[in-house]
C-alpha cells in the first residue's frame, strides 16, 4: 500500500483489488431500497447477532449447499455452524486468535497469502512452508513435513494447515481434485493426539474461468457428519465476487471452535454489519448475484487473457522467464532468472517504478521472512484493476525494466 502512495504515477499490477467498473452499484441500490421499507427498514439497520442472524445464515447456508453441487454434508450442515463475518479477514484474524498460542507452529503453502503471514506474526505463530506447485500444495510434501516435526518432537505444536484452495493468491494456483481429500486425510492422520485444524481460504472460488468447478476441501471432512471434532474451518467471501465495500464473509466452523471464536467476534463488534449482510442475502435469494458473478467472470477472463497475451508478446524472448496460467482469481505468478532479485531495495524494482513507471508485488513476501531459502526472484501480477491496453501496456514496461537490469548485470 505505501509503494502504492510513493508510485502513484506507476500502471501498477500491484494492486489486488477489484476493478471499480464492476462494482454492483445499482444493483445495491435496488436491494436497499427494497430493504429499507417502513416494515423491514428498522430490522436491518438495528444489532444484528455476533455470528449472524438464523434467518440470514439459512440464506448463507443455502449458497453454500449450491457451490457444493448439493453435497449432502452441505445439505444437512448446521446453519448455526455459519458464522458471518466482515469480510473473510476477520474470520482469519479470529480463528488464529483462538487457535495459536506464541511458539505454536502453522504449515502453509509456498508461496501464500502474504496478509496472512501477517496475522500468524501477530499472534506469535511460526510459520513452516510445504512444497507446493500447480496442483496446489502437495499432501506428500505435508506428510514428510509433518513426520519431521514428529521427530524432533515439535509436533504438539502443530495446531494448524493453511491452504488457499482455489486460483490462490498470489500463485492463482487451486489445489487439485486429487489432492483435496488427500490434504484432508494428511491432516486427520496427524490429528490423533491432539487437534490439527486445516483452514481452507476459499476467497477466490467463485471467480473460476475455465474447466469445471470444484468441490471444496471442507467438503472431504466427513467428520462434519459424525458427533466427532472436526477438522476443516472454511473461509469465503463476497469482497472479490461482489464487493469489497459491503465487507461481508462466511464461514464454517467445528463445533468444538464455535463459541471461543464468536466470544472473541463478540468482544470485537457484536456482530458484523445487519445491513450489509441482509443486502448480500437479499441479492441471492433473488438470483441477481447469480448473474452478477458471471458478468464479473466475463470480465477477468478477459482481462486474464489478455496479460497472458502480453506475457507471450514481451517476455518469451527473455531467457530464465517463466510464468503460471491460472484459470481464475486475479493473479498471475510469474519468475525471473535467479540473477534478477524483485524485492522493493531491488534494482529492477527502482528501474520499473522510477523509469519504466509500472508496479509489482515482489514474489518474497508470499513466504515466511523466516525461512532462508525463499526465492528472491519472483513476482505476484495483478490483472484486477487495469483495462485490457493498459495491461499490455504494462507488460511492456515490465519487460523493459526487466531487459534493462539483465543488460546491466551482462556487462
Amino acid at each position: 500500500m505505501q509503494q502504492g502512495v510513493e508510485n502513484a504515477d506507476c500502471l501498477s499490477l500491484a494492486a489486488g483489488l477489484v476493478d471499480p467498473q464492476t462494482l454492483p452499484v445499482e444493483l445495491v441500490k435496488e436491494a436497499a431500497d427494497q430493504i429499507l421499507t417502513p416494515e423491514t427498514g428498522p430490522f436491518a439497520l438495528q444489532y444484528g447477532t455476533t455470528t449472524g442472524s438464523d434467518g440470514l445464515r439459512d440464506v448463507f447456508k443455502d449458497y453454500l449447499s449450491e457451490l457444493e453441487d448439493g453435497s449432502p454434508l452441505a445439505a444437512s450442515l448446521p446453519a448455526g455452524q455459519i458464522m458471518l463475518t466482515t469480510g473473510s479477514q476477520q474470520l482469519l484474524a479470529l480463528v488464529s486468535q483462538a487457535i495459536f498460542n506464541p511458539g505454536d507452529i502453522c504449515l502453509v503453502a509456498a508461496p501464500t497469502y502474504f496478509v496472512y503471514l501477517g496475522v500468524l506474526d501477530g499472534v506469535g505463530a511460526q510459520t513452516i512452508p510445504v512444497h507446493t506447485d500447480g496442483d496446489g500444495m502437495c499432501p506428500q510434501a505435508l506428510d514428510e513435513k509433518l513426520a519431521e516435526l514428529a521427530e524432533a518432537g515439535q509436533l504438539h505444536r502443530v495446531k494448524m494447515v493453511y491452504v488457499v484452495s482455489y486460483h490462490d493468491n498470489p500463485a492463482g494456483v487451486s489445489v487439485s481434485n486429487e489432492r483435496r481429500p488427500q490434504l484432508v486425510s494428511t491432516v486427520k492422520k496427524w490429528s490423533q493426539d491432539q487437534q490439527i485444524f486445516l483452514l481452507e481460504d476459499a476467497a477466490y472460488r467463485e471467480l473460476h474461468y475455465d474447466g469445471p468447478r470444484q468441490r471444496s476441501l471442507w467438503s472431504y471432512d466427513d467428520s462434519y457428519s459424525r458427533d466427532e471434532d472436526q477438522t476443516v474451518i472454511l473461509s469465503q467471501t463476497f469482497s472479490k465476487s461482489f464487493s469489497p465495500g459491503i465487507r461481508v464473509g462466511v464461514g464454517v466452523l467445528p463445533r468444538q471452535l464455535l463459541k471461543p471464536v464468536a466470544d472473541l467476534k463478540g468482544n470485537e463488534d457484536f456482530g458484523s454489519t445487519h445491513l450489509s449482510q441482509n443486502i448480500v442475502a437479499s441479492v441471492l435469494q433473488s438470483g441477481a448475484y447469480a448473474k452478477h458473478v458471471q458478468r464479473l467472470i466475463d470480465s477477468y477472463r478477459e482481462k486474464r487473457d489478455a496479460m497472458l497475451a502480453a506475457a507471450e508478446e514481451f517476455f518469451t524472448e527473455i531467457p530464465g522467464v517463466s510464468w503460471l496460467h491460472p484459470q481464475g482469481g486475479l493473479y498471475v505468478w510469474m519468475t525471473l532468472p535467479d540473477s534478477v532479485p524483485t524485492g522493493f531495495s531491488s534494482r529492477l524494482f527502482e528501474q520499473a517504478t522510477s523509469v519504466d513507471k509500472v508496479m509489482y508485488v515482489p514474489g518474497e513476501l508470499c513466504y515466511p521472512s523466516s525461512w532462508e531459502e525463499r526465492p528472491t526472484n519472483q513476482m505476484r501480477l495483478s490483472y484486477g484493476v487495469l483495462s485490457p491496453a493498459d495491461l499490455r501496456e504494462s507488460m511492456r514496461r515490465l519487460a523493459a525494466a526487466v531487459n534493462t537490469v539483465l543488460a546491466e548485470s551482462a556487462s
